[in-house]
């Protein structure tokens, strides 16, 4: 006899369980080229898809229509998480790096402080005390931290088995889809006050999805240099963020908002 598998009120037997991953395989590999074309060479495409197939396996065994979510909405959230948390796991970026990373992000809010304005590439190698040749090579290395960096930034990190479907059917939630508007809009402020070259490469990089190499030949520069560009504006944007929470206007907006 068949086994059954539960989800909610409906019951699919293995042959429809089968059927469905079946269905959602090029999903998965769909997922996985979008995020490997955004990570350091040495990661395979091959580990990707198959920490995507296990976050597949994952959705079709909890999925839960009571949730009133689509499971191909479902699975995407629960692949693409499988698939950054394979990637957390092996965690492309040292703790040196990362305190580098923070290291630079203190020097560009104080050279912000002393001058009035976003300081330039010489002024911050200058307040760490490097050449502007090491600060670029490190600025380059930060490229592989950054591969959740917007998301985090806007406060749409990995979220908890007990939530997620929630989370993708928020649109019914009044509170969180005004929290993550407020989040959005304060990001893209602090995006928007960036340098035209640093906003032109998040924008091709982000939004158009394309890769660091196809990113440079569209500026016409080397890739090494976007993924310097990248990692600055990341990092300004970070800054920026965390000084636009800090103003009291702000919070004090923010909270009449989220009150109304």
């Amino acid at each position: 006899m068949a086994q059954h598998l539960s989800y909610g009120l409906i019951a699919f037997d293995e042959t429809q369980r089968e059927k469905v991953i079946i269905e959602q395989l090029p999903h998965v590999r769909c997922i996985a080229r979008r995020i490997h074309a955004r990570v350091p060479r040495q990661v395979l495409l091959e580990d990707l898809v198959h920490a995507g197939i296990l976050g597949l396996l994952e959705a079709v065994k909890k999925y839960d229509p009571n949730k009133n979510v689509q499971l191909r909405h479902y699975a995407a959230f629960r692949i693409r998480g499988a698939i950054l948390d394979s990637l957390r796991e092996v965690d492309w970026g040292t703790r040196g790096l990362r305190r580098k990373a923070r290291r630079i992000e203190r020097a560009i809010s104080e050279c912000k402080l002393r001058f009035g304005r976003d300081p330039t590439e010489p002024e911050i190698a200058a307040d760490l005390g490097v050449t502007l040749q090491l600060l670029q090579h490190l600025l380059g290395d930060l490229h592989a931290l950054d591969l959740l960096s917007l998301q985090e930034i806007a406060g749409d990190d990995r979220l908890s088995d007990d939530v997620l479907a929630d989370r993708v059917g928020e649109e019914n939630d009044a509170f969180c889809q005004t929290l993550r508007a407020e989040m959005v809009v304060l990001m893209m402020k602090a995006m928007g006050e960036l340098p035209q070259q640093e906003r032109r490469v998040l924008a091709l990089y982000h939004y158009k999805e394309l890769t660091m190499k196809k990113v440079g030949v569209l500026m016409g520069i080397g890739e090494s240099r976007v993924s310097q560009l990248y990692a600055k504006a990341i990092l300004r944007t970070r800054v920026r963020m965390h000084e636009l929470l800090r103003t009291p206007s702000y919070a004090s907006e923010s909270t009449v908002n989220l009150a109304s």
